[in-house]
């Protein structure tokens, strides 16, 4: 594992979930990988309160929790116009649940039972503008997507045919990666990079990366 916690930078979380033990569990597992948990709630409410007196890099998000819960939030926070990228952290016990919160906004998922290594590069990977797809699960998502109705809004568009190196690009979102890192990994200038997933937002008709995933995955683009 990358020694995140001798890193110059270390995102900062707040943790939303009902069970005061699991947030403190959360927490621990956190400060573990050296990153700071600068807020916490039990709700989706309560968790909108905090972010008026807090400006966390991530939000780690559990979706079922009473009252107000998480797609409850993730609606909220994608009205306002917000950019914090949020992790949802479920038992995945309802696929239709999870991908509604990716619909959402959700940038990402996990399991509850990631280790701190798991944990820790997620938080990473969603500070640096990255998505994550657990590929432990990724196959009960995609059966979700496909038998699935397609979301509202979505009837009659026109996707566009996306390059070679668009497509290389797109699946290297799917699998959580940062632009950085995709700069890295396919020998490209960052700006080039960003321009690519500009295009595929737009061939595609998607409002940000995680969606444009869902779309690729819908179409079978993504195999």
């Amino acid at each position: 594992m990358e020694d995140f916690a001798a890193t110059a930078e270390q995102p900062q979380v707040m943790v939303v979930d009902d069970q005061t033990l699991v947030r403190q569990g959360i927490r621990t597992l956190l400060e573990l990988g050296g990153i700071t948990v600068v807020a916490e709630a039990g709700d989706g409410a309560e968790a909108l309160a905090a972010l008026e007196g807090q400006s966390p890099e991530v939000i780690l998000l559990d979706l079922r929790m009473p009252a107000y819960d998480g797609l409850w939030l993730l609606q909220r926070l994608q009205e306002s116009g917000s950019e914090i990228p949020v992790l949802v952290l479920t038992t995945f016990d309802d696929d239709v649940l999870v991908l509604d919160a990716l619909r959402a906004g959700a940038r990402g998922y996990l399991l509850k039972d990631v280790t701190v290594e798991q944990l820790a590069q997620a938080v990473h990977a969603l500070a640096e503008g990255g998505t994550l797809i657990a590929p432990s699960i990724t196959d009960r998502l995609v059966r979700a997507i496909r038998t699935s109705p397609p979301p509202a809004g979505s009837a009659g568009v026109v996707l566009e045919s996306l390059t070679e190196r668009e497509t290389e690009v797109l699946r290297l979102v799917a699998e959580g990666y940062s632009n950085r890192q995709i700069a890295q990994l396919v020998h490209l200038a960052e700006g080039t990079v960003k321009n690519h997933i500009s295009s595929i937002l737009v061939k595609l008709g998607a409002r940000d990366r995680t969606n444009a995933v869902l779309r690729a995955i819908r179409e079978g683009i993504l195999g």
